[in-house]
């Protein structure tokens, strides 16, 4: 099982109200039937040509002999199944060949393939995020030469940005870019860890690269984004020559072992040519779109391979006999199912928590997009610019953890490669790191976003959170939960007033050295609210229903939604105690101490 599907419904049609997107004009000729049939769809190419090759991919691992990189052939059918029913451009406008979806709806099936396979998911998430790019800052000539392609499913897609000695850093990148006679540019420099970088799966790969043109200023200022790709294309469409873009080897990976991760040389021979992407000096800007449609999509992977470990330990835990309750004494029992002892119930719940909170919470960043680019809400954008950090971290530490619990849960046998949570843990454990770690998000968050416009996103969340905590103090079984959380929230909103005071003062890299804590604090507010809300909808939808499995469902909902609260929301207070102090514990190490 990819996922609960009863869940995936439950949060587009009841918590995030996916019918009342088809109001707004641009996706008007949608309904609920067409939103189910791509879904469905989708799920079927993801459980018939993704999730069987999945371990595969990683046990045989792309490999490269000196000039050409091979993959199994069953990744090269999977991208042609996910091309040939329209998904590579779903989002896209019908008069450009897409299908006009909502990104809600995108999501909900993306995720689909991030559970059953998200190395060769990979290749196709990272084409559509680079058309995107495009799409959106492309000329009229770069659109119609490079975007048939990519949208059909010949050509993949790339974001060639990390160097050698430049990680994060990207204002220090040394690739140079010259321009020429005609209008291109000659590109010279080395990139690394680019997801997707040479494969046989496509014909030609077209690589977004950024660059620092000649003569531009260091620091970001200087930095201009280019199309590079593998083969030159013709003007009548055809591919053309070889660029002179190279495969300098293949790294090897923990996990997403089936994606190769590559080090490309731009212009070892000189003759790299590079196609510049808007105005020079804007790079960074133009690529923010596709590193930010990333950092939600990084979320909604790890959020769904979370997932997919959950609903594995969750079946073996059902099926497993293994000792007796602790007031059982009698040797002659019958073992019972690992399921009904209290410490793996924990385990259970603790996952159920994270990935279903998790994913609600990448749900909730898409809707917020549709909000942004269809109804043209400037609140929403800014709403969404504030969440991306937590959007890209909790599930992507929360994700994870629950995979760890998913190997407890399985005890020795989660440990073997015979079972496959060790394998969505290794996969897993990559998110953390893509696109800017944990700690680069929270300097983001602390440092700037929530300052934006006089922190204007931050008031505009607490609306749609006090919205959820009145609403649910119609429901006794709520109210405890929503005291507890107006608490926890009192205290984060104090914190959150003293740490700007902090900056205002000048302290900032006092208040900023334990913006990470304030990340995990906020991330945990956030999801809170949103079990809160799914726990609201849960009652209003199958309170009355006479059905088991409807109860079952709504019961499981306040259940996780308890713990959350009462196991994980508690330590806002000492997160609290620590950031307001400035607590310099962590800082005040110095390197001989180690």
């Amino acid at each position: 099982m990819l996922v609960n599907q009863k869940d995936l419904n439950f949060l587009l049609y009841q918590v995030f109200n996916a019918n009342e997107l088809t109001e707004l004009p641009h996706y008007q000729e949608h309904d609920q039937t067409t939103f189910d049939e791509v879904i469905k769809t989708a799920h079927r190419i993801a459980e018939d040509y993704f999730a069987p090759h999945n371990r595969k991919a990683d046990e045989r691992e792309p490999q490269f002999n000196g000039e050409t990189v091979s993959t199994i052939p069953e990744v090269k059918e999977a991208y042609k199944h996910y091309a040939d029913a329209g998904l590579l451009n779903a989002r896209q406008e019908y008069q450009d060949g897409g299908m006009q979806l909502p990104a809600l709806v995108h999501a909900a099936y993306s995720g689909l393939f991030a559970s059953a396979n998200p190395s060769t998911a990979g290749y196709t998430f990272l084409t559509s995020a680079a058309a995107n790019v495009i799409h959106a800052f492309g000329s009229e000539e770069q659109k119609s030469r490079f975007l048939p392609g990519m949208w059909d499913g010949r050509f993949a897609g790339t974001m060639a940005l990390t160097e050698p000695d430049v990680g994060s850093s990207l204002g220090d990148l040394a690739t140079k870019a010259t321009k020429q006679s005609d209008g291109t540019y000659k590109l010279k420099g080395q990139k690394m860890f680019i997801s997707g970088g040479d494969q046989d799966i496509t014909e030609n790969i077209v690589h977004l690269v950024l660059a620092r043109a000649e003569g531009a200023p260091q620091g970001v200022k200087g930095i201009s984004l280019f199309i590079a790709p593998k083969f030159l294309i013709n003007e009548n469409g055809e591919l053309g020559e070889r660029n002179d873009v190279q495969l300098a080897g293949l790294l090897h990976k923990m996990g997403y072992r089936g994606t190769t991760s590559t080090v490309l040389n731009f212009g070892e021979q000189g003759k790299c040519t590079g196609y510049l992407i808007g105005e020079e000096g804007k790079g960074l800007s133009y690529m923010f779109k596709m590193m930010n449609e990333a950092r939600i999509g990084v979320g909604l992977g790890a959020a769904m391979i979370g997932y997919r470990g959950y609903l594995e330990s969750l079946e073996y835990a059902k099926n497993r006999p293994q000792g007796r309750h602790p007031s059982t004494k009698s040797n002659d029992s019958k073992p019972i199912n690992i399921i009904e002892h209290a410490d793996v119930k924990r385990m259970l719940l603790a996952q159920k928590s994270y990935v279903e909170g998790s994913l609600a919470l990448c749900l909730f960043a898409s809707r917020l997009v549709d909000e942004q680019e269809a109804a043209n809400n400037e609140d929403s954008a800014l709403l969404l610019d504030l969440l991306t950090p937590v959007v890209k971290s909790f599930p992507s530490s929360y994700g994870l953890k629950a995979n760890e619990l998913a190997i407890q849960v399985l005890g020795g046998s989660g440990y073997i490669r015979e079972y496959p949570v060790e394998q969505c843990y290794r996969d897993n454990r990559l998110n953390p790191i893509h696109e800017g770690t944990h700690g680069i998000q929270s300097l983001d968050l602390l440092g700037r976003k929530l300052w934006m416009k006089g922190g204007k996103g931050l008031q505009l969340l607490l609306t749609r959170v006090n919205k959820t905590l009145k609403n649910c103090q119609t429901h006794d079984a709520l109210k405890p939960l929503v005291d507890s959380y107006r608490n926890k929230l009192d205290i984060f909103s104090k914190t959150t007033m003293q740490l700007g005071q902090s900056l205002q003062a000048g302290k900032v890299d006092e208040t900023l050295a334990n913006s990470a804590l304030y990340l995990d604090m906020m991330g945990k507010m956030v999801v809170a609210w949103l079990w809160l809300e799914m726990a609201n909808k849960a009652q209003e939808v199958f309170e009355e229903s006479a059905s088991e499995d409807d109860k079952n469902f709504l019961t499981g909902k306040l259940q996780a939604c308890k713990y959350f609260i009462e196991w994980e929301l508690g330590e806002v207070h000492s997160q609290s105690t620590l950031l307001t102090e400035l607590n310099s514990t962590c800082a005040d190490m110095e390197e001989a101490w180690f």
